[in-house]
């Protein structure tokens, strides 16, 4: 299975989550014994909010490096990520300057984004989660996901090495969390950088030469691919931030190491998702079929989802037993959401390497605005709880409207038959017009063959004979 480079690169893309995911794990353990549940919750709602402003204004430019970096030479590849990077973090520091701006204005408890402090961690860390993302797409475009293996367990571990020794040195603070967030996230992306590019792409080199001509190519993921990540990744990155506005940054801790548990289930379909567009992408995978797509999801979602659901309180409980009582219905609200949420993820990777971005567009923004609202109508009835039923009921949603398009369909291909039904791209290219066997304008006669590079004698240089007259 794994020859397949669709199993393969799924394969390596999730192996990076789940062993991003434990390290995590063990990261939040130390931050959860270490440090009060006000200090968690509050650098929790500081990293959703980077988390929020990085997926804005990154600006779509991930899906545009799976579009134009596969056999690109070298210097338009340097020119294409150098722009990419430098226009990406550019925006996300604009974004995080607005961001400190209007959010202690629009909730109270951002009150900790007034203070200088406060403001700086907000764009570090927002510039450094977009440049790591960025990162691991130039990966994903190759189909060398085992360089973003590598480097998200070499950032995960050292988090954890710099959680460790910043408690141990008695900060015990929310500042020790953002801290041991980004710092590492910043040294992984200058050894990225400065070495792992050169070894993907040889002759690699970072500079600023041609920006103004990769605008015309951001405005263009900017009005595709990008409406497409900001519905679709925006709930999963607003709702801490909801849950900090309604309820305070003590409750967002309870929902945030909920949310991080059960998100090892809510990757695997991106990340096989993010395999099959690259796939569908390059010319020599253009052959991944969805049916196989779905397989891998459900081979590696089926077991761990499982153990959630009937071992997750105690899991939960490894924090501590106020975690466990707090979220353990959350919990198993959001494991029961995972199998939509893998419906819809691979149903709009299919719909984009057939270009239908629209439909993807429209999709995903049902699902974000049914979520977001009935999380912001349901909190401070039902608690945290309320954040995972209305994510269940966006998904669930979703997944139905997928179950309608695939449907219409099936219908249209009934009545109309597959070569008029088709959606793809292939079925919209025009076939290639067909030599005539006869001369245009003698008839009866073979057409005149004109090898290439010659020139069509003018109808004056031929020899007023009756062989040329016609009959």
């Amino acid at each position: 299975m794994l020859k397949n480079s669709l199993a393969r690169n799924s394969a390596l893309i999730m192996l990076s989550t789940v062993g991003t995911s434990g390290l995590g794990y063990l990261y939040w353990m130390i931050a959860a014994r270490e440090l009060p549940r006000p200090a968690i919750g509050t650098a929790t709602a500081l990293i959703s909010a980077a988390t929020v402003v990085s997926m804005v204004a990154n600006l779509g430019l991930g899906h545009m490096f799976i579009q134009r970096l596969p056999s690109t030479p070298t210097p338009a590849w340097s020119r294409i990520v150098s722009a990419g990077l430098l226009i990406g973090c550019a925006a996300t520091a604009f974004a995080s300057i607005a961001a400190v701006l209007v959010l202690p204005r629009l909730a109270g408890n951002f009150g900790f984004l007034n203070g200088l402090s406060g403001a700086i961690a907000l764009v570090v860390t927002a510039v450094a989660l977009t440049a790591s993302m960025l990162l691991d797409y130039v990966f994903v475009a190759h189909r060398a996901s085992q360089g973003m293996l590598w480097r998200n367990l070499a950032l995960a571990a050292g988090k954890v090495a710099a959680l460790a020794g910043l408690t141990a040195a008695g900060l015990a603070s929310a500042s020790a969390v953002v801290l041991a967030w980004t710092v590492p996230s910043l040294l992984v992306s200058t050894y990225t950088l400065r070495w792992s590019l050169r070894r993907l792409q040889p002759g690699y080199r970072l500079g600023g030469s041609g920006l103004g001509a990769e605008l015309r190519h951001v405005r263009g993921s900017m009005t595709g691919h990008h409406l497409v990540n900001l519905a679709q990744a925006g709930p999963s990155a607003v709702l801490p931030v909801l849950v900090t506005a309604r309820l305070g940054a003590a409750e967002n801790a309870h929902f945030y190491v909920a949310w991080m548990t059960a998100s090892v289930l809510f990757m695997v379909s991106p990340a096989v998702a993010s395999a099959f567009y690259a796939e569908r992408t390059n010319a020599a995978g253009r052959s991944a079929s969805l049916p196989r797509a779905a397989f891998v999801v459900l081979v590696v979602i089926g077991g761990p989802a499982l153990v959630l659901f009937l071992a997750g309180g105690w899991i939960l409980g490894l924090f501590s037993p106020a975690y466990a009582a707090a979220g353990g219905l959350l919990l198993k609200i959001l494991v029961l959401a995972a199998i939509p949420d893998a419906i819809t993820n691979l149903a709009v990777a299919h719909w984009r390497s057939l270009g239908e971005l629209r439909r993807c567009v429209r999709l995903n923004l049902a699902m974000a605005v049914s979520c977001l609202t009935l999380t912001w109508l349901w909190l401070p009835s039902f608690g945290i709880e309320a954040a995972g039923l209305a994510w269940l009921a966006g998904q669930t949603l979703g997944a139905l409207l997928v179950a309608a398009v695939a449907a219409g369909n099936r219908v249209r291909t009934f009545l109309l038959g597959p070569d008029r039904a088709t959606g793809s791209l292939r079925g919209r290219i025009a076939p290639r017009p067909r030599r005539p066997l006869f001369h245009p304008a003698v008839r009866g006669r073979p057409a005149l063959r004109i090898r290439s590079g010659t020139r069509r004698p003018s109808p004056h240089a031929r020899p007023r004979s009756r062989s040329w007259r016609v009959p």
